[in-house]
């Protein structure tokens, strides 16, 4: 059988920018398969996902679309531990599923696999090697503001409910701190490119 490709899992605070070093790394050719697009898909109009959802939260969470208020969400699971628990025991099961059927199909030298909350999933053991996305929780709470929060207080409570800065470096393998410049950012992708090939080829011939 041939072995499958070598995984990257990649991972990183609420705004640390792993979605720019995704980006990154696919303009390098890398297949990227991202549990982010994958939860949006999952949630899709009409999907039992969807049903799930409205069954539990109710249907004001749906929006007068059919498709999920993604803000009224957010605010209620960053407010209420149970309710995330919940959320994630409805679409976390499917966000997996599909995870590894999307990566056995990519092929690739490697792959890189998207997954903010990899410290706590089922999908750590899916992937070969561990690359974290990191800055400090000002940088997050700036971009934040400038993005998703209305409030300090909100964006400090988003923060919070995700695993800690310090529990996402225990496990990682590789560190990209995303705290300067593009340029600078995209330098350390292409290193850690090489570093991958280098890795998935000596895969290959073991």
């Amino acid at each position: 059988m041939p072995k499958a490709p070598l995984r990257i899992g990649l991972t990183g605070g609420i705004a640390s920018g792993k979605s720019t070093v995704a980006d990154m790394f696919a303009e390098l050719g890398v297949p990227v398969i991202d549990t982010d697009v994958i939860a949006r898909e999952v949630v899709a109009p009409g999907g039992p996902a969807l049903d799930e959802i409205a069954e539990r939260f109710g249907d004001h969470m749906i929006d007068a679309g059919g498709s999920l208020d993604r803000r009224a969400m957010r605010e209620l699971v960053f407010a209420d531990d149970s309710a995330r628990e919940d959320l994630e025991a409805i679409l976390h099961p499917r966000i997996g599923a599909e995870t590894r059927r999307q990566a056995d199909a990519a092929g690739g030298k490697y792959q890189l696999i998207v997954v903010p909350l990899l410290t706590g999933s089922p999908l750590r053991e899916f992937v070969d090697r561990v690359l974290v996305v990191d800055c400090n929780e000002e940088t997050q709470i700036r971009r934040l503001l400038e993005r998703d929060a209305e409030t300090v207080a909100q964006a400090r409570r988003i923060i919070a409910a995700q695993a800690s800065r310090d529990e996402r470096l225990k496990i990682a393998n590789d560190v990209i701190v995303n705290e300067g410049t593009l340029g600078q950012t995209r330098t350390a992708v292409t290193r850690l490119h090489q570093v991958y090939l280098n890795l998935a080829a000596r895969r290959y011939r073991s």
